[in-house]
């Protein structure tokens, strides 16, 4: 069955006030899902979220939704980055990946708020007595610090869970050490420009064994009906940030609208007894 979490189940936000109000020691709670997330409204500058993706167009790191996609770029998504999940079969080229990213980052964010600092320090609030930094590899060659993903009309994520060890067994893999894995994403643009934008919808349920068969078999939505299980629908302006436990069972539905969604993303890795949370893409 189903882990049973709280009766009331919703996102503490909006801010970290909020948050640090509600519990001694915010990342645990999160760990333990006594809530399905923490929600920063504009955590970061909404005009620089424009700026920013005005920006990834000018550079052609993305292309503009307005505009026909050509014959050979039929993408639903793109990515400004380096991904473990993609890249992550052939650990030497993923890192040396990495290093491109990382210069990148150095100059892309100029004349505007690093977002990448945004996340970060916004996490060590959530992380008392933790020290937050970019995963590394023990020879000190580091990950990707972040990512950008950029959704077209179309592209959805169907209920899945995101973990190095119970998704991808990727034990090669220097945070393959956490217990608790966590996402972080800044939503830079929606893609209906007229209102907030649904970026998951987060299920009461954390992984087990006997949900996968569910996940695998694309039943999950009969699965959580047949068995009562809440869920919380997560919706974002441009600046808006949240932090989730990626062992929940979420979903994203399919992109609808006239523009391009467009997230900064990483994942966290967290346990009790380790005084390093560390971050990558």
């Amino acid at each position: 069955m189903p882990n049973k979490v709280r009766a009331m189940w919703s996102a503490v936000e909006p801010d970290l006030e909020a948050v640090n109000r509600r519990y001694v020691n915010p990342i645990e709670s999160l760990a333990q899902a006594q809530c399905p997330a923490f929600v920063l409204r504009r955590a970061y500058s909404p005009d620089h979220c424009h700026g920013l993706v005005r920006r990834f167009i000018d550079m052609g790191l993305m292309r503009d939704a307005s505009e026909p996609r050509s014959a050979d770029d039929v993408r639903p998504r793109i990515d400004i980055g380096t991904s473990l999940g993609n890249r992550g079969s052939d650990r030497g080229r993923f890192l040396e990946h990495a290093k491109t990213t990382h210069f990148l980052f150095n100059f892309l964010f100029e004349g505007f708020n690093n977002p990448i600092e945004c996340v970060y320090k916004s996490l060590e609030a959530l992380c008392p007595g933790k020290e937050v930094k970019t995963a590394y590899e023990p020879d000190g060659r580091p990950y990707g610090p972040a990512i950008f993903r950029i959704h077209y009309e179309g592209q959805r994520y169907k209920p899945h869970i995101d973990h190095v060890v119970l998704r991808e067994g990727r034990t090669d893999y220097s945070v393959y050490r956490f217990e608790h894995q966590f996402a972080g994403v800044l939503c830079l643009q929606n893609a209906d420009g007229r209102g907030p934008g649904t970026q998951s919808i987060l299920h009461q349920c954390l992984w087990t064994p006997e949900v996968q068969p569910h996940i695998a078999e694309d039943s999950f939505s009969s699965y959580a009906q047949a068995n009562d299980i809440s869920q919380c629908e997560v919706s974002l302006e441009p600046g808006d940030l949240y932090f989730f436990n990626t062992r929940l069972v979420h979903e994203v539905p399919a992109i609808i609208g006239d523009q391009a969604r467009v997230v900064l993303a990483v994942f966290i890795g967290y346990s009790a007894d380790d005084r390093e949370v560390l971050v990558w893409s």
